[in-house]
């Protein structure tokens, strides 16, 4: 794992210092640079494999193939062997690296189909004078990049590009207006003017002679096809697909550990690695110093694991003033503005003490369906057709069962299907943050062009594009390609990074993943069953009391703090003095927060709004 900067051009050691030590955090253990007369390379790393001989900038044996990299390639020994026997000379020990400049001498562009692993590659190949920059296929590692005056500048992180010289920041205000929907900003875009995100399975290859770029699609999901297996036989494949998964992700020559949430993601990773490990796994949960009785479930699951597992377990209690202190800290992590997840930050704080590595769980909810969205499509799928009889309350107790989870909660069904008569991206649309209508009184209308930019066409765009068959994976589909990057991804990387953390995530093998894109949804969600296929193969590694437990996961109790605990902060961060310069209206802020904390009840949807502006007005402060 490691952190890389490049740009082309004259060589300049002092831009590539200055660039290189602004992410320092994801490699320190060593830094290294190549440069010619036509390109810089920058690499900070991290030591998981090969740790004496594994050095970056990596290159073939006549030099003219160059590769920075961040990431592990799991499957680097049988890469390795068979290029051996087709002649190529190995200069490293055992390094996965060395493998890059290899496997794209021998194959090409096509080099990374023969991959599995989580990276983002930059390869200068002199010869041909082409940049080359490679994203993984579902996008675990970050790649950023920006063309200017025929110069491309590319980093692991924003920061990196912000500090060469030819930059001139500016915010990128359509990025912006949808970060309000989606508290994230979308890819390709980012925060700030032209500095783009490569796409996950993407690769970008720049002729410095034509001074051209081409972006190529190498590989994408497809849940178009679905599987004749029986479900005995899915069961077996998922289970197999995850045991191999998680060996591969074992490899490693410093100490690993594992995550440890309660629920049953986590806890399938930890039983598979201590059913392969010859010594104890090490594994973390996150606590908090305010007691909330469904975080303290979380606990108290994640102990159940770690005592029948025999784990060497660590516990990190958190407190609301340690958010507010590190708030800075974590928006500095992402550089873009982000209100998701962010409890990975607190939790590599203790991990960093133990191990370099840690196994996760991510990835999982993703693949087999728990959020909300997934949890609404078959429902409303069957509503729409229903609805009729719904109305004349005709409904049969098998029409009904169609409808879990929702069943006692027919009235939110209703809502959905008619602001959006069964079309999912409308519903889909409705169930995010902030919609159109409303940024346009929360936005000052003097910096956002509100004719230009609409955060609805966004998501049906997006839509329009999906090849799933039945309605649930079409969300999966659209989850998978925006949600899982853009944000679940983005914390992992970024918030454990910033504790120089390599996090593994093994249902991210993208064997296991082409597999469970052709299980028909019914069987993901099954009977208001979540995950349920999942459930079914995991049943002699997970005890009963885990699989059945409601998910909860690292997510801080943000929202509870929001209350009591973290009011005056609120209020000191949206102050009218502090929003002078912001970009918002000011009295809709005031009004926002005037409803919120007049009500005796605590909600939810108004905590979120309110986090989402928080989390942005400090990143405007940090950035601007």
């Amino acid at each position: 794992m490691c952190g890389f900067v490049g740009f082309s051009g004259q060589k300049n050691l002092d831009i590539l210092k200055t660039m290189t030590n602004s992410i320092i955090h994801r490699g320190p253990d060593e830094e290294g640079f190549y440069y010619d007369e036509d390109i810089n390379l920058g690499s900070r790393r991290l030591s998981i494999i090969d740790i004496k001989s594994g050095k970056q900038p990596i290159h073939n044996e006549t030099k003219d193939i160059w590769a920075v990299w961040n990431g592990e390639i799991y499957n680097f020994k049988e890469l390795r062997n068979e290029l051996l026997e087709k002649g190529h000379i190995f200069y490293t020990n055992h390094s996965d690296s060395e493998v890059i400049v290899h496997l794209y001498e021998e194959y090409d562009l096509n080099f990374v189909k023969k991959i599995n692993g989580m990276f983002s590659i930059a390869i200068w190949d002199k010869k041909r004078k082409k940049i080359i920059l490679v994203r993984d296929r579902v996008g675990q590692k970050p790649l950023f990049y920006s063309i200017l005056n025929n110069t491309i500048i590319f980093s692991s992180e924003i920061k990196a590009i912000l500090k060469h010289p030819k930059y001139v920041k500016e915010p990128n205000f359509e990025a912006i207006y949808h970060y309000f929907t989606f508290k994230n900003i979308p890819a390709p875009m980012t925060a700030f003017q032209n500095i783009y995100s490569l796409l996950p399975g993407e690769m970008l290859v720049f002729d410095l002679n034509k001074k051209e770029k081409k972006l190529i699609k190498y590989w994408e999901i497809d849940f178009s096809k679905q599987t004749t297996d029986s479900t005995e036989e899915i069961k077996y494949k998922i289970k197999n697909y995850l045991e191999d998964s998680v060996k591969l992700r074992m490899i490693s020559d410093v100490p690993i550990g594992a995550y440890l949430s309660g629920g049953l993601d986590s806890s399938a990773v930890v039983s598979i690695m201590s059913k392969y490990s010859n010594s104890k796994i090490k594994t973390f949960s996150l606590g908090y110093t305010t007691f909330l009785e469904h975080k303290d479930d979380d606990i108290k699951s994640a102990r159940h694991i770690s005592e029948i597992l025999d784990t060497e377990h660590y516990e990190y209690y958190m407190s609301p003033n340690e958010l507010i202190e590190d708030l800075p800290d974590i928006l500095r992590s992402f550089d873009n503005p982000f209100s998701g997840t962010i409890s990975t930050f607190f939790l590599s704080k203790l991990i960093k003490k133990h191990v370099k590595v840690a196994l996760s769980g991510d990835g999982a909810d993703e693949l087999f369906a728990s959020y909300l969205a997934p949890r609404l499509a078959q429902p409303l799928y069957y509503f729409e057709k229903l609805y009729n009889k719904y109305k004349e309350n005709n409904l049969s107790e098998n029409e009904k069962n169609l409808f879990k989870p929702f069943e006692k909660n027919m009235s939110f069904l209703e809502k959905l299907y008619l602001l959006s008569k069964g079309k999912q991206y409308i519903w889909k649309y409705n169930i995010l943050l902030f919609k159109d209508a409303e940024k346009r009184n929360l936005l000052d209308k003097n910096k956002f062009y509100f004719d230009d930019i609409n955060t609805l066409d966004l998501v049906k765009n997006d839509f329009s594009k999906l090849k799933a068959i039945d309605p649930l994976n079409k969300i999966l589909e659209y989850e998978w390609k925006t949600l899982l990057p853009d944000q679940v991804l983005a914390f992992v990387d970024f918030l454990s990074m910033a504790h120089s953390i390599e996090v593994r995530s093994p249902f991210l093998d993208y064997r296991l993943i082409e597999y469970v894109a052709s299980i028909p949804g019914n069987l993901k969600i099954k009977n208001g069953i979540v995950k349920f296929i999942l459930k079914e193969s995991l049943k002699d590694l997970v005890p009963e009391r885990i699989i059945n437990r409601k998910k909860e996961g690292f997510v801080l109790p943000i929202f509870w703090w929001l209350k009591n605990e973290i009011k005056d902060f609120v209020f000191d961060t949206l102050s009218f003095n502090r929003l002078q310069n912001s970009l918002f209206n000011k009295s809709y802020i005031q009004n926002l927060l005037k409803e919120y904390y007049e009500k005796n009840e605590n909600d939810f949807t108004l905590a979120a709004k309110i986090w989402n502006i928080v989390s942005f007005q400090i990143w405007w402060e940090l950035y601007f």
